[in-house]
């Protein structure tokens, strides 16, 4: 973890640790408006749910039974790491940034669409969603593609679910993600790092895995909205981009998907991209890694293993030449 230290050594706090001037200033408004009358019940809990994640205070509960099949031994990635240094895109280019900026965005009301190439479209909001199936927790590791990895307990159920309850025809060969699109909620929107909206995919044999993950919490709570609220995938064989955050719809396709990492640099980031120590990125080995948390900030100490480590997915690739199709 890099900890930021003033020239006389003493340690500097993140950025995101730091109440804004703005909001400090503006509770002593809002606290006259309250005793006034002048703000309902409704804007008072905004109001709180801004404060409270602007603090960094506990998110609600989202109780799960452990599953020991889909659980890494590895030591877990302190909480604190894992919100605070994410690739979230649609909130800034930066680790810190999507900690520093996602309270803008709003979680409920979320509904999600499913269509495409199946007998039982529907759209869910996002409270019948987490009541589709039963909540199961999985300690998963997760390694991105910059060649750092973390540890992380997920709370959600096994993708197959909605595969069973939307019944997809002969003709669905892909599964298809589509993450929110808003530049009023989510400031890097709009920029042109990436083609927008963010989507990405699987082919619907990967979707069905028991190992994919449809997400709705972390540490038994729900998902930070840095983290992908409040709805992401975990794909733990995959690298870490694959992982779409903040999911509004989901379509099963007959045709492979175009996805964000791949049109914007295709040499660099391809339709499959599993973790595959032997296939390096152009710009850097792929061969180790470093643990958030635990290495140090430039230091890759540990051996990546082919899929991640999650071996049982192999049969999906037989026959593949696994450098061709990266």
């Amino acid at each position: 973890m890099l900890i930021k230290r003033s020239p006389n050594g003493i340690e500097l706090p993140f950025s995101s640790e730091i109440t804004p001037r703005e909001l400090y200033e503006s509770r002593r408004t809002f606290i006259k408006q309250v005793a006034a009358g002048a703000i309902g019940s409704a804007a008072l809990l905004e109001m709180a749910n801004r404060e409270a994640f602007a603090q960094g205070a506990g998110l609600a509960k989202l109780p799960a039974k452990l599953n020991p099949a889909y659980s890494a031994l590895d030591k877990q990635t302190p909480y604190k790491d894992a919100t605070t240094y994410n690739n979230f895109y649609e909130f800034g280019t930066d680790k810190s940034d999507p900690a520093a900026n996602a309270g803008t965005l709003k979680t409920r009301p979320w509904t999600v669409q499913i269509e495409g190439e199946v007998k039982k479209p529907m759209t869910l909001d996002i409270d019948a969603l987490l009541k589709l199936a039963p909540m199961e927790e999985r300690i998963y590791r997760l390694r991105c593609v910059e060649g750092w990895s973390m540890v992380i307990p997920w709370v959600g159920y096994s993708f197959s679910e909605i595969i069973k309850k939307v019944e997809p025809t002969g003709n669905a060969k892909y599964v298809e993600f589509i993450t929110l699109n808003d530049r009023k909620q989510m400031p890097g929107v709009g920029s042109r790092v990436l083609e927008w909206p963010y989507t990405e995919g699987l082919r619907i044999d990967e979707a069905n895995h028991p190992l994919a993950l449809l997400t709705f919490g972390m540490y038994g709570e729900v998902l930070p909205n840095q983290n992908g609220a409040p709805v992401r995938m975990v794909l733990p064989w995959k690298y870490g981009f694959k992982s779409a955050k903040s999911i509004v719809k989901i379509r099963f396709v007959k045709d492979m998907p175009r996805t964000s990492w791949n049109i914007s640099a295709p040499r660099e980031y391809g339709f499959y991209s599993n973790v595959n120590p032997d296939v390096d990125h152009p710009r850097w080995s792929q061969a180790s890694e470093r643990r958030i948390g635990e290495d140090g900030f430039l230091a890759r100490k540990r051996k990546t293993l082919m899929f991640n480590g999650y071996s049982d997915v192999a049969p999906l690739y037989a026959g593949m030449d696994l450098k061709k199709f990266y």
